[in-house]
């Protein structure tokens, strides 16, 4: 699938040539990585509407670019007002960079099982900010519109198809963990 925004165009071509060189280096391809997404989400006059929609009942997650070997992927979360995620895990390394509006992200350790999980602090992102999650430095979290009263947009780059990818959900009480596959929100569009 493409996007016909030559802004976005841009950076999908710069980032195939940093994963191209930097697949094995977590900590350079996030460093670099981090200056691509940046520059993209310091303007927020590329994503197309269709990838803008809101839901009124749960957030939106839809895929901008698949990498084709499933380096990486690209995606627009929608957040509707007060809209959040369960606590969950990625099991890849990822960039979140926030478009418009903003985000409240709690991170979480996992407890022994039958135990609490535990807070380790909030970030709350705004326009043109980047942070990296990873699975070495801890990628448990709970993501969350920062307004109750607009939309807010994210773009995050994953290092894998993360609609593909098994990962788990979070029981905040007991630290039990269930397996789930997100999708996409666009999957009639992409299996077209």
């Amino acid at each position: 699938m493409r996007i016909p925004a030559q802004r976005f165009a841009h950076f999908v071509r710069d980032f195939t040539q940093l994963v191209d060189c930097c697949e094995d280096d977590e900590a350079q391809l996030l460093a670099r990585g981090r200056d691509l997404l940046a520059e993209i989400v310091c303007r927020d006059d590329w994503l197309p509407e269709a990838y803008a929609q809101p839901n009124p009942q749960h957030y939106q997650q839809y895929l901008l670019h698949a990498d084709p070997a499933d380096r990486f992927s690209v995606v627009s979360f929608v957040w509707g007002p007060g809209q959040k995620t369960p606590i969950h895990n990625h099991t890849v390394w990822a960039l979140i960079g926030m478009l418009s509006g903003g985000e409240r992200a709690e991170c979480f350790g996992v407890g022994d099982p039958g135990q609490p999980m535990r807070s380790l602090g909030v970030d709350h992102l705004t326009p043109g900010t980047v942070e990296t999650i990873s699975p070495r430095t801890g990628d448990v979290h709970r993501v969350s519109n920062a307004y109750d009263d607009r939309v807010s947009i994210s773009i995050h780059v994953y290092g894998g198809n993360i609609g593909r990818i098994a990962r788990h959900v979070f029981d905040e009480e007991t630290s039990m963990r269930k397996r789930f596959i997100s999708g996409y929100s666009n999957e009639a569009e992409i299996a077209a």
